[in-house]
């Protein structure tokens, strides 16, 4: 027999064996070591290391790690431009971290975002880390983040595209080199904390351009002539065309009192033709940027930085629970392309002919015009799955996620369907040579409206009518009219003239936008864009000594000097040259011949309610306000309120007064506050309630007319 103590022998090298065994494989375990892949947002690392698995650990930078310093000009101008990065305040811990991670890896993957400015990230990264810019394949780029997207990008490693980051280089160094050069002749000569700069110069330009258009408009006249008639018990609406079917305008009265001896109300009227058509409406193509900042603000009342920030989250991943976790619901939201996937489109068809029936799928769908100058470097703004309804993800997003998630959903799915068929009336209608004409349309086939609602025709059914059939008329209504000035811009229509101006970029309107709203120079009246006395001042003085920054063409060709350096055809030192060049000899004229504005201040008309010494009217930052004359001794400050001509709706005694809040933004009160605390952000009108809002009657309509604009009509 073998003994207890071989038994107790044998058992202790067994577990030996095993603790020796386990300690090895702990040890080759802690050598191997894993990828770092370093991407921008902490919620995009998080999704992208679920999908890679163990083998790689996904940290973020938070942005940019690397910047011009704030203090000073950061450009050596004598040394062809070049910059002078410093390390940004505040990212230290971070760089520290990602120093260590990166000693610790394997190799490094630089996954920022797929534009120019990612591309600069990833650059400034690997000068950080030390990563070797011209062996090294580091760079990984994505236009979604799926797992098979993500997992296939990272087969396909590049080296960072070195023209990609000069393109941004020189954008970054000339808007410092405007900014930090016209800015301290502004202060010097003007007022001091104001800035200009090369995008927003156009824009602000573009505001008090329009301004000016609307108040040197000299109104016209005219007269409309609508008539009611009726068949039978149903009535429709009609419009004067013209006499002996000869179009006419209606000049003022007299010309409609010369119609109206013509007309014999005692007579019926004839029907003298009739024709009926199909027309088509084609479908819009999926979105850019642009063009869903514009909708979403149309449609969804979005403020441009809103939707961004929306289609970022969106972009990044969303937490949809169970198998799916965190997905990207989009694909990447910054583009100028309505460029398609196959595989979108094979998804898409599969999905309609599913939803909707086959005759929804279109045999050629919708193709988007290309901007001129567009980069068309990514897919059009899309669903990253079709399959992944707004319904289905509904109650794990946030009510604006939902909102702008629906919209670019609605909006491919329908690109990829078939028009949407009306058919058509048009009715001439005489008596004694005076004609009226009738149009009618209903949609026969829905088409593309079916995924798209917001996009639908409004129905207007006439009775049904053929040439000879009479008519009783049942109303006639003169009314006077009078043209009307172009409209202000509203973030929409500011965004849309940059665009095809071929101003700043898509990814830049947000940005331009908020920094003319936040210096003041902009002050939004019912969300259309007014300029101050502030903005109009610092236009005319750059416009007078610097022509160039606030001309549209020169400032376009910029841009596209700036696409031919993405691209490989321009060097991005010679760009910047040709700009500065003349720009630095209008700053040498400016600072000996640009006189010192001086801003008079002028008397409020009332004391101080604390010293008693007069009240003066100042230009400040965020515009007019009330200070005392004796500053500093004295710093009673009033905001100055203006009656808008409009009662309360909530006290009825008190007017309606316009305010400004710290920061410059416009809001309505009552002059009775505190004891009334009626306020609205919106200038109200007669129908504003007690509670701030105004009933918007119209509004599905109006939205419905802008959708249409942009329609691409064809008929048979």
């Amino acid at each position: 027999m073998v003994s207890q103590t071989a038994v107790k022998e044998k058992k202790a090298r067994a577990v030996k064996k095993t603790t020796t065994k386990t300690k090895t494989r702990a040890k080759s375990k802690a050598k191997v070591k894993k990828n770092l892949v370093i991407v921008e947002s902490p919620s995009k690392a998080k999704t992208i290391e679920k999908y890679l698995g163990k083998s790689y650990k996904v940290v973020a930078s938070i942005g940019h790690i690397r910047d011009l310093p704030k203090s000073t000009m950061g450009v050596d101008i004598e040394n062809d431009y070049q910059p002078k990065y410093i390390n940004i305040r505040g990212k230290g811990d971070v760089i520290k971290s990602l120093k260590k991670d990166a000693k610790a890896s394997k190799h490094v993957y630089l996954a920022s975002d797929p534009d120019r400015e990612g591309e600069a990230i990833a650059w400034h990264l690997a000068h950080i880390l030390d990563l070797n810019l011209e062996d090294s394949d580091n760079r990984v780029v994505f236009n979604e983040i799926t797992k098979d997207a993500v997992k296939d990008a990272f087969k396909h490693p590049r080296q960072i595209d070195m023209d990609l980051v000069d393109a941004q280089q020189a954008r970054r160094i000339l808007d410092r080199l405007v900014g930090y050069s016209l800015s301290p002749i502004l202060w010097k000569k003007v007022k001091k904390g104001l800035s200009a700069g090369r995008v927003q110069s156009i824009a602000l330009g573009l505001v008090i351009k329009r301004e000016q258009e609307i108040q040197s408009f000299e109104p016209d006249e005219y007269w409309s002539l609508d008539t009611m008639f009726k068949k039978g018990r149903t009535k429709f609406k009609s419009t004067f065309y013209g006499l002996d079917n000869k179009k006419m305008t209606l000049p003022d009265n007299d010309a409609v009192q010369d119609v109206l001896k013509k007309i014999d109300k005692t007579k019926p009227f004839d029907v003298v033709n009739l024709v009926t058509k199909e027309r088509k409406r084609n479908p819009q193509p999926p979105f850019t940027t642009s063009t869903m900042q514009q909708t979403a603000n149309t449609q969804l009342n979005f403020k441009t930085r809103k939707t961004m920030m929306a289609a970022q989250q969106l972009y990044e991943g969303i937490n949809l629970g169970g198998k799916n976790g965190t997905v990207g619901l989009i694909t990447y939201m910054r583009t100028d392309s309505t460029r398609l996937s196959e595989t979108a489109k094979s998804e898409a068809t599969t999905f309609i002919n599913d939803e909707y029936g086959e005759k929804f799928v279109a045999a050629k769908p919708v193709q988007g015009k290309k901007q001129e100058g567009s980069q068309d470097a990514h897919e059009a703004i899309r669903p990253t799955s079709v399959f992944r309804t707004p319904a289905s993800v509904k109650d794990k997003l946030t009510n604006d996620q939902f909102k702008l998630y629906q919209l670019i959903w609605s909006r491919f799915v329908a690109s990829q369907m078939t028009p949407e068929v009306l058919e058509t009336m048009a009715v001439t209608i005489e008596q004694n040579g005076v004609t009226f004409k009738a149009n009618g349309s209903q949609t026969k086939f829905a088409g593309f409206t079916k995924a798209y609602p917001a996009a639908k025709s409004k129905d207007n059914k006439l009775p049904a009518l053929e040439i000879g059939d009479v008519l009783d008329m049942v109303t006639m209504s003169p009314e006077q009219h009078f043209t009307q000035p172009p409209a202000r811009y509203t973030e929409a229509t500011l965004v849309r003239a940059l665009e095809e101006n071929g101003v700043g970029r898509p990814s830049t309107y947000a940005a331009t936008i908020e920094t003319i709203q936040r210096r003041a120079y902009v002050r939004l009246d019912t969300k259309k864009f007014v300029p101050t006395e502030l903005g109009e001042l610092v236009q005319n003085t750059v416009q007078e000594f610097f022509p160039d920054v606030t001309n549209i063409k020169f400032t376009a060709q910029v841009e596209t000097d700036l696409d031919n350096v993405e691209s490989g055809k321009k060097d991005w030192v010679k760009v910047v040259d040709d700009f500065f060049t003349p720009f630095s000899k209008e700053l040498e004229v400016a600072e000996k011949e640009m006189e010192k504005v001086v801003l008079k201040d002028e008397l409020a008309g009332y004391d101080c309610e604390i010293c008693g010494a007069p009240m003066l009217t100042k230009l400040g930052r965020y515009g007019k306000f009330h200070a005392c004359s004796r500053f500093p001794d004295c710093r009673n400050t009033q905001t100055i309120v203006e009656e808008i001509g409009l009662l309360c709706p909530k006290c009825k005694t008190g007017q309606i007064v316009e305010r400004k809040t710290k920061r410059g933004r416009t809001f309505y009160g009552c002059s009775r506050y505190p004891e009334c605390d009626f306020v609205s952000w919106d200038k109200p009108n007669e129908k504003t309630l007690p509670d701030g809002t105004t009933p918007k009657e119209d509004n599905a309509e109006q939205t419905n007319k802008e959708d249409q604009v942009n329609t691409v009509e064809s008929s048979d």
